[in-house]
C-alpha cells in the first residue's frame, strides 16, 4: 500500500539538515552524566548540562540501526517483526484512570493492569502489551515497575514494554526477563523487551529517561526514542517548526543509543501534536495529531529506520461519538502513513489520561477493520471473477453463486463485536447498545480461567526478585 505523504523529498531533507543545526548550534540538555562522558568521549562539546552534536557524529551513527528487527515472545507464534510490512498494534499506554460506562472516574489498580494485560493477550488483533495500559497506583511508585513486569510475566506470552524510570527500573527488567528467557547474552541476541523513552521538550532529556535508555540498548534491547513536541506550547506552532524541534531531539536519542551499544535496533518514536489556543489543553483528537503521523513516517523512512505514530487517541472523556471519529481518524491515518508500531491502539480517553474496558473492545474491533483494509485486494483471474459474472448474468444475483461461496470468509470483514442488523432486529434484541456488547464481551474475557504461563521454579525466583527490591 502506497503511503499518504505530507512532504516533498525536498522538505524532508530541509526538515534533516535545520535539525542538524539545531543540535550542533542551539544543543540539547541532557541531565544525566553518563550521557554526557560518553557524548564527549565521541567528539561531542559539553557545556554544563548543554550538549552540542557535531552534524558528522550524527551523520555516523544515525546509519547505524537496522531497517526491521524481530521481538522474540515465550511463543514464536507472538513474534512481531517491527519493520516489516505489517503494522504492530500495542494498546493504551500511561493511563491513570479507568473509567466506567456511566461515565465514573477512578484510580487505576493492579488488578485493572492485570486485566487489561489479559485482554491484550487474548486479543487476536493487538500484537504486545504497552508498559502502562493503566498506572496501578495502589502499588508504591518505587516497586510498581516489578509488579507490572511480573504481571506481563505470568499473564501473557506476547511481547511487553519495559520501565523507562530510570536506569534502575531498567535493570529490573531486565533481570527479571534474564530469569524466564536466559542470561543476558540470550537477550541480547534475542531481543524481548521494548521501552520508550522520551525527551524532554524542548531539546532536553531528564535523568530517569536516558538512564533507561542507555540501560536498555547496552543491553541489546530495542528503544523506541520518542518525543512529543506540543505546537504552540513546547515547540514552534508551525507543524514544521514543531517537527523539526522534534526530529532533533530524537536524532540525539539516536546518537546515544547508537554510542551506547552500534547497531542498537531503533524506533523513530512521536507523540506530537497541538495545543488547543482556547484553552491551553493538549489535543490528541486532533487534524494535527494525524497530519504528524505522516510526517513521523516519512522521516523515519529517510533515516531508513521503523517508526511508531499514535492510534486511537481521542479527547473525548467518555466512549461516545466524538471518541470513536477521533480514535478511527487517528487509527487509520497511522496506518495509511505506514507507521510500523501504532501505539495507543486500544482503550484511550481524555488525552491518554483514562483508558475504559469498553472501548478498550470497540477499538480493537477498529483494529481488524484497519488491518482488512491494509492487507489490500488480491487481483487476478480468480478474483476479477469474469466466469462468475458471465454465469450470472445481467439481472441475475450473486447471493447463491459459487463464487461467492468459495470466496466470502477471505474477501470480507466479518466484525465479532459489532452488529450489522436491521431496526427490528436490533429492537427485539433488547435495543443493545455498542457500550454493552462490549462489556458484555469484556466480562466474558475476563471470566475465563488462566493456564499458568510460568514453570514453579521459575516463578519463585521471580518472586524473590520482588521481595528484595520491596
Amino acid at each position: 500500500m502506497q503511503p499518504y505523504e505530507l512532504f516533498t523529498p525536498d522538505q524532508v531533507e530541509a526538515v534533516h539538515e535545520a535539525s542538524l543545526d539545531i543540535l550542533n548550534r542551539i544543543g540539547v540538555d541532557l541531565h544525566y552524566e553518563p550521557a554526557r562522558d560518553l557524548l564527549a568521549r565521541a567528539g561531542a562539546r559539553v557545556d554544563g548540562h548543554r550538549v552540542f552534536f557535531p552534524p558528522g557524529l550524527v551523520e555516523e551513527q544515525r546509519t547505524k540501526p537496522p531497517s526491521r528487527f524481530t521481538l522474540y515472545a515465550r511463543d514464536p507464534k507472538y513474534d512481531v517483526i517491527i519493520g516489516g510490512d505489517r503494522p504492530v498494534f500495542v494498546p493504551a499506554n500511561c493511563p491513570a484512570f479507568v473509567v466506567d460506562m456511566d461515565g465514573n472516574r477512578r484510580y487505576g489498580t493492579l488488578k485493572d493492569y492485570e486485566r487489561f494485560t489479559i485482554l491484550t493477550d487474548q486479543s487476536p488483533h493487538l500484537d504486545l502489551c504497552s508498559n502502562i495500559p493503566v498506572e496501578p497506583t495502589d502499588i508504591p511508585e518505587p516497586v510498581r515497575h516489578l509488579h507490572m513486569t511480573y504481571a506481563c510475566l505470568t499473564h501473557t506470552e506476547k511481547c511487553f514494554m519495559g520501565s523507562c524510570l530510570g536506569a534502575e527500573a531498567a535493570r529490573d527488567v531486565l533481570r527479571m526477563m534474564a530469569a524466564v528467557f536466559g542470561d543476558m547474552d540470550d537477550l541480547a541476541d534475542r531481543p524481548r523487551v521494548l521501552s520508550i523513552p522520551c525527551s524532554l521538550t524542548p531539546l532536553g532529556y531528564d535523568e530517569r529517561m536516558l538512564g533507561a535508555l542507555m540501560t536498555y540498548a547496552e543491553a541489546g534491547q530495542p528503544v523506541m526514542i520518542n518525543s512529543i513536541a506540543i505546537a504552540g506550547a513546547t515547540a514552534p506552532v508551525t507543524l514544521a517548526g514543531a517537527l523539526t524541534l522534534q526530529n532533533a531531539e530524537i536524532l540525539a536519542g539516536i546518537v546515544i543509543a547508537q554510542l551506547c551499544r552500534e547497531g542498537t535496533p531503533v524506533v523513530y518514536a512521536s507523540g506530537s501534536s497541538n495545543v488547543d489556543m482556547r484553552s491551553g489543553a493538549f489535543c490528541v483528537g486532533s487534524p494535527e495529531m494525524t497530519m504528524n503521523n505522516a510526517l513521523a513516517a516519512q522521516m523515519a523512512r529517510y533515516y531508513r529506520i521503523p517508526s511508531r505514530g499514535a492510534g486511537a487517541l481521542t479527547d473525548a472523556v467518555l466512549p461516545d461519538a466524538q471518541a470513536g471519529y477521533e480514535s478511527m481518524m487517528n487509527l487509520f491515518s497511522a496506518v495509511q502513513s505506514g507507521i510500523h508500531v501504532v501505539l495507543h491502539a486500544a482503550g484511550a480517553l481524555e488525552t491518554i489520561n483514562s483508558i475504559s474496558y469498553e472501548k478498550f473492545l470497540l477499538d480493537e474491533e477498529a483494529v481488524a477493520m484497519v488491518k482488512h483494509v491494509h492487507k489490500g485486494v488480491r487481483v487476478d483471474e480468480d478474483t476479477l471473477a469474469q466466469e462468475a459474472i458471465q454465469e450470472v448474468g445481467p439481472g441475475g444475483t450473486f447471493l447463491n453463486a459459487a463464487h461467492t461461496f468459495l470466496h466470502f470468509r477471505n474477501e470480507l470483514f466479518f466484525p465479532h463485536l459489532t452488529k450489522k442488523q436491521s431496526f427490528t432486529a436490533w429492537r427485539d434484541a433488547g435495543k443493545p447498545s455498542a457500550l454493552a456488547e462490549a462489556h458484555r464481551k469484556c466480562e466474558e474475557i475476563l471470566a475465563s480461567p488462566e493456564p499458568p504461563l510460568l514453570p514453579p521454579s521459575v516463578d519463585r525466583d521471580l518472586k524473590t526478585l520482588l521481595e528484595r527490591r520491596s
